[in-house]
């Protein structure tokens, strides 16, 4: 896939240097989640300081990705005109074993087969050379 032909939109996060390091693990598909070096607890989305304790003190830590879907829903309907070709797709919630909530799609399965507790892993989708998503398959 070349970048002309993908004509999603892209993420844009709003305090790019501080998520760059999420991005470049994703690059090497690796999923990272900020931790708390005080407070031990992992937190979602990336921000300054712990939600927990309120400590400027953490750091990224890489996660095995696997975790269960939390809630779901099925797009059969977008509200980009990009997005077009792909629905029905499975948009949801996936809970990671380390505690935290991501949303994200989930892939590789008919989209009537997700189910709420539903075990899966992470995986890549290198959309882009300079954008690469995470998404989430059943767990094998």
């Amino acid at each position: 896939m070349t970048v002309t032909e993908y004509a999603k939109p892209l993420p844009a996060p709003l305090h790019r240097e501080l998520t760059k390091p999420f991005w470049e693990a994703a690059q090497r598909h690796e999923l990272i989640i900020p931790r708390c070096k005080r407070c031990g607890e992992f937190f979602w989305y990336p921000r300054e300081l712990c939600p927990h304790c309120l400590s400027f003190d953490w750091e990224w830590q890489r996660v095995q990705g696997k975790g269960r879907v939390y809630t779901f829903t099925i797009v059969r309907q977008p509200q980009y005109p990009a997005f077009n070709a792909d629905v029905p797709y499975v948009f949801a919630i996936i809970q990671l074993n380390e505690g935290i909530r991501m949303v994200s799609n989930v892939v590789g399965c008919p989209v009537e087969e997700v189910k709420v507790d539903m075990p899966v892993e992470v995986t890549f989708d290198d959309v882009t050379p300079e954008c690469t998503l995470f998404k989430f398959k059943p767990a094998s």
